[in-house]
């Protein structure tokens, strides 16, 4: 036994060689961990820092299972079928690095994804005919009805190795959690006897460790049938490449002035992380003014885009990626130079999984945060958008009928959720046997549920204490790569004797008079386009809302204008200081009003004009913010020399500040009267009709209002307003 293992070492330091380089060598613990899956087909969780060789170990593990099992099948042998590897990762970014790594190694890797559709007739078919050493997939495709039925069975009764790249996502305890990596105790409970299981992350805590190494140890059975040997393998994380700092800047304007100040100063090209996606785009035109060669990368961008953002930075064609958490994980660029983050990501776990992206074949990367005064007021909003409260829950599954799916289009109309949100619930209830997905929607299974309210109240308890390590880190005077660490329950931290608090400061906040300058008139432009509404929501029929399909041009409002978006690195904190939920009613202030002025000399004079003039002013009457509507339209009026019709009031409940679209119609239908006065004064004008209010959330209060004045006879409506959401 031992010379065969010592053969099976021989043969995976060959594979380690081809993968990386003559010089390489396998890590003692790379080596257990292939041990355990190859020979002892046991299930393994590495919980590794970034840059460790956490690929390595999956590849060259894949490489020998291939052999072992083709020369079984030669010889006729009782081995398992040479099936291939299936890696459930998380990113389609993560996966085209993954393709080309294992090709590298020899190792003939797909991918099935929602981006190559039309290729997934021909990759089945490898697949089957033994052509394909690693299948990577997402976990969301596991519930794909099509794929889950059609694919999976035979996939999970054929595969040589499963691995769970970014583990984390499993435990609702992680800072990234996943309901559809649930999904993967299905797949488990599907393998043949004997399949090995490798499981993988840089960014676990001793929680969320045990969390996934429970559910890596767990089958369909239930707890009663854990396994007793799933091997953890924990190592330092320790970044010898790292020198972390912190920079406390007091304003974005400020932020934005030394990046541009330091940026060429920073290796090699890099990563520039924000919080928002607005944030993202505002820094990358801000960099770009000042002669940079940078991208934004964000989860809205197409894929093409993101595709030939990666390649940019991959081949040193730009300076850096501005991007939102979307390149958090699945980004591999071992000479990244530097990470820098505007703004503080809401945990240290999460920030130590993006900082770690950098130094990982480079002996010095620079991690510098550059935390700002609105990073809780973000932090509270992507909170806020966790597990819904009980009896919406409720609502949900009263809905969904045994015997006739109902998409999440036409759930919409019935409960009061957004489409991301909606759809997060019905994965948690899905993966807890509540409801199933089926084409056409969703089918509640019958199946008795407990809403765990005591474990939502632990996790969100457990976020509040990871926002509040996060300010402790920006401010700690001791060790910042130990802090890190211990927040990782790394028992092995130390100090690093490289970041700014224990080698003193590489760099100071003074920024240079010029760059702050031109960055406070970059962020002080105001405007943003309002684009109008063409279709209503579906499954409005449902709820009594006769409305489908195209709007009519004839009701619809033309493109309007805002000051800003309340995420805004320039406006959005003024905005969100005037008509934030904590925000007292009053009168539109000076600044902003001259703000507005602009925003309409910009519209009139700009690259894309309002076709018309307008002609008068109507108000969107507020509930919440009477005076400052009205004194905005007033003053708006006066400055163009136009008059003040009056305003429209929408009737009955206002709804919630978040809620969907379907719900927003529902609300204001039957619930927008135009005044008889107004009607008649609409009547007997000759040009559009400027819509006032304060703040566009889902966009249906002004399209609703506009479709009224339309119908009482306003030639055109242009909708105007102090923010956008979002």
């Amino acid at each position: 036994m031992r010379q065969e293992r010592a053969a099976v070492r021989e043969r995976a330091e060959a594979v380690l060689r081809r993968l990386a380089g003559e010089h390489a060598r396998l890590r003692e613990d790379q080596w257990r961990a292939i041990e355990a899956l190859v020979v002892d087909r046991r299930r393994v969780l590495c919980v590794q820092r970034t840059g460790w060789g956490k690929s390595a170990v999956y590849f060259v593990a894949t490489a020998l299972l291939r052999e072992r099992g083709v020369a079984a099948e030669a010889g006729g042998g009782s081995s398992p079928p040479a099936g291939p590897t299936v890696i459930v990762s998380p990113l389609l970014a993560l996966m085209r690095n993954q393709v080309e790594s294992a090709a590298r190694a020899g190792i003939r890797a797909r991918t099935i994804n929602s981006a190559n559709l039309d290729e997934w007739d021909e990759i089945t078919a490898e697949i089957h005919a033994g052509a394909v050493d690693v299948l990577l997939i997402s976990p969301e495709r596991l519930n794909n009805p099509d794929f889950r039925d059609g694919v999976l069975p035979e996939l999970a009764a054929t595969t040589g190795l499963l691995v769970v790249d970014e583990a984390h996502c499993v435990s609702d305890w992680g800072h990234d959690f996943r309901p559809d990596y649930r999904r993967l105790r299905t797949f488990l409970g599907n393998l043949p006897d004997g399949t090995p299981v490798l499981a993988t992350t840089a960014t676990a805590n001793a929680r969320v460790t045990a969390d996934v190494a429970e559910q890596l140890g767990t089958e369909l059975a239930g707890p009663a049938a854990r396994r007793p040997d799933v091997l953890v393998l924990r190592g330092s994380l320790d970044r010898e490449s790292l020198r972390l700092g912190v920079v406390d800047l007091p304003s974005p304007a400020h932020r934005l002035a030394w990046l541009a100040d330091h940026l060429e100063r920073l290796p090699g090209s890099g990563i520039v992380y924000t919080l928002t996606v607005a944030a993202a785009g505002e820094t990358a035109e801000f960099l770009r003014s000042r002669g940079y060669a940078v991208a934004a990368y964000t989860g809205q961008a197409e894929d093409a885009d993101r595709r030939a953002a990666e390649q940019d930075l991959l081949d040193n064609k730009i300076k850096a990626l501005v991007a939102t958490s979307a390149l958090g994980m699945g980004f591999d660029k071992p000479d990244l130079g530097f990470v820098v983050h505007l703004g503080a990501p809401p945990s240290p776990i999460a920030y130590y999984q993006q900082v770690g992206r950098a130094g990982r074949a480079v002996a010095h990367a620079e991690v510098l945060l550059l935390p700002g005064a609105e990073d809780a007021a973000i932090w509270r909003y992507f909170a806020s958008l966790a597990f819904p409260p009980e009896e919406q829950v409720r609502a949900v599954l009263a809905a969904l009928h045994t015997d006739r799916p109902l998409s999440t289009q036409a759930l919409e109309p019935i409960v009061d959720l957004r489409r991301a949100r909606l759809e997060l619930m019905l994965k948690v209830l899905d993966v807890d046997g509540a409801v199933r997905r089926v084409r056409g929607g969703w089918l509640a299974t019958g199946e008795p549920w407990v809403y765990d309210e005591a474990r939502l109240r632990r996790v969100a308890a457990a976020r509040t204490a990871e926002q509040q390590a996060m300010r402790e880190y920006a401010t700690t005077p001791g060790c910042r790569l130990r802090y890190l660490r211990e927040c990782l329950d790394d028992t092995a931290a130390a100090d690093c004797g490289r970041c700014d608090c224990c080698a003193g400061p590489l760099f100071t906040p003074e920024v240079p008079a010029t760059a702050l300058t031109a960055a406070q008139t970059f962020l002080g432009r105001p405007g943003v386009q309002i684009p109008p509404k063409k279709l209503w929501p579906t499954g409005l029929d449902a709820v009594g809302v006769p409305l489908k399909g195209r709007i009519t041009p004839a009701e619809q409002a033309l493109p309007g204008r805002a000051v800003g978006r309340l995420s805004d690195l320039g406006w959005g904190g003024r905005l969100r200081d005037l008509i934030g939920p904590e925000a007292a009613d009053r009168t539109v202030p000076d600044d902003v009003a001259a703000a507005v002025v602009e925003v309409l000399r910009a519209w009139a004079h700009g690259d894309d004009p309002w076709p018309r003039r307008p002609v008068a002013v109507v108000a969107v009457g507020s509930r919440r913010r009477p005076r400052l509507v009205a004194s905005l339209a007033e003053r708006i009026a006066t400055v163009g020399r136009l008059p003040l019709l009056g305003q429209v009031t929408p009737t009955g409940p206002t709804g919630g500040p978040r809620g969907n679209s379907a719900q927003r119609v529902r609300a204001l239908h039957d619930a927008v009267t135009v005044p008889v006065e107004l009607a008649d004064a609409l009547g007997r004008l000759d040009g559009p009709v400027l819509l006032v209010d304060d703040l566009v959330d889902t966009g249906w209060t002004m399209t609703m209002v506009a479709r009224e004045l339309r119908r009482a006879g306003a030639p055109d409506v242009l909708p105007l307003a102090l923010a956008v959401a979002g």
